[in-house]
């Protein structure tokens, strides 16, 4: 984080593709966008940016006072979805005899374009505002010269027919992206694919995110990407099965056919001893969570399945790839990364996620309201995930 003195000197500067000065203590919109500006670097220079909330345009210190509920609500960015993929950002209040400053320092993202409420907000030297057609290009082909995750690698082999663009533009966009851009939009497909992460335009193909969530048969190039759910009649592997069935095909229509399996078949009413009160054997919400949970972060390079196995007292969710970046076992579920940044950005477009970081600790507490004993986590894996939830 920006030192002290180094925040003295930065008053004193003009508002430019790294700084933006506010007195306002409520305007979210200008925060969202500042932030949002800065994770897309337009600029390039690979420094982060600042916002800072107290000051004047000329450096002046305005002398309002930063509390906890100021913090609260830049740190929220972070999380809650406005901002498109998340934010990598600190928070900090720093105290002067003429009064407190709030200040958000925000790293480039390395997969642009990054969006706010659905826009590309950049900023170079004074100007700022949303990115047209030609920007985004700029901003989509800066991300694949430094792409590192698996999703937003181009999928080699693979080309637009191998898309189902129907479900992208009548079902993805429309999430994605604000009505004001969708109305002016006449870019052509590829170049709407791209500025969402989904098509590389270096090498002319879709990104394995483009094929696992709108491939026509994303199982020909990444043949692990399915879940395999089998109901057990026992406690054990041994036992028989009494059904199964695999959840392949693209990710936009399997993760809702997910959550209406989830309610149909898994979680089922209780009736207590007394017979008098009904329980469920599994909140649906801490189900979905977990499962949406494996299919964001799983390794898609892995050739072996989600394993989605019932038993007669127990569920188990096993994924390929273990704890991923800055999570580990001494501090999960609190700290998480993202394997696969674009599939977690458009799980949360499509409302499969409600907010970033969040499932794995939304889920325990689900399990926790409906009566049932706590998760077991098996964390110590380096090439695998699972969570048991008992009955």
């Amino acid at each position: 984080m920006i030192s002290r003195e180094a925040l003295r000197k930065m008053l004193l500067e003009m508002e430019a593709d790294r700084i933006e000065k506010t007195i306002s203590k409520t305007d979210t919109n200008k925060f969202g966008e500042a932030i949002c500006s800065f994770s897309n670097d337009m600029a390039a220079e690979g420094l982060p940016g600042y916002l800072i909330i107290g000051a004047n345009d000329d450096g002046s210190i305005q002398g309002i006072d930063i509390d906890e509920q100021i913090i609260q609500t830049l740190l929220s960015f972070r999380t809650d979805g406005r901002i498109v993929p998340p934010p990598t950002m600190i928070v900090k209040k720093f105290s002067f005899d003429e009064g407190d400053l709030a200040v958000v320092e925000v790293q480039p993202s390395q997969v642009p374009p990054v969006r706010f409420k659905g826009k590309v907000c950049i900023r170079i030297g004074p100007r700022k505002g949303t990115a047209n057609a030609t920007e985004e290009r700029i901003l989509s082909e800066k991300r694949s010269t430094f792409a590192r995750s698996f999703d937003t690698q181009p999928c080699r082999g693979s080309s637009l027919e191998d898309l189902s663009t129907d479900i992208f533009q009548l079902i993805y966009l429309p999430t994605a992206v604000d009505d004001e851009t969708l109305k002016v939009n006449g870019r052509e497909i590829k170049e709407q694919l791209a500025s969402l992460k989904f098509f590389d335009l270096r090498t002319v193909c879709p990104t394995n995110a483009g094929i696992l969530m709108f491939g026509i048969n994303p199982r020909f190039f990444l043949p692990g990407a399915y879940v395999q759910y089998v109901k057990f009649q026992g406690e054990d592997e041994i036992s028989d099965f009494s059904y199964e069935h695999r959840f392949d095909g693209d990710l936009t229509t399997q993760m809702r056919e997910m959550n209406n399996f989830i309610k149909a078949q898994i979680v089922k009413k209780v009736q207590d001893k007394l017979g008098e009160e009904y329980t469920y054997s599994y909140p649906s919400s801490a189900i979905q969570e977990l499962l949406y949970n494996a299919v964001i972060h799983r390794d898609y390079q892995s050739n072996a399945p989600i394993k989605f196995y019932e038993y007669s007292n127990r569920i188990e969710i096993i994924n390929p790839g273990g704890l991923f970046g800055n999570a580990r076992p001494e501090n999960f579920p609190n700290t998480n990364d993202y394997r696969n940044p674009t599939l977690a950005e458009a799980a949360k477009n499509l409302g499969f996620i409600n907010s970033f970081n969040v499932g794995v600790k939304r889920a325990i507490a689900a399990l926790k309201a409906n009566g049932n004993p706590k998760p077991k986590f098996l964390i110590d894996q380096a090439t695998s995930f699972g969570v048991i939830i008992y009955k």
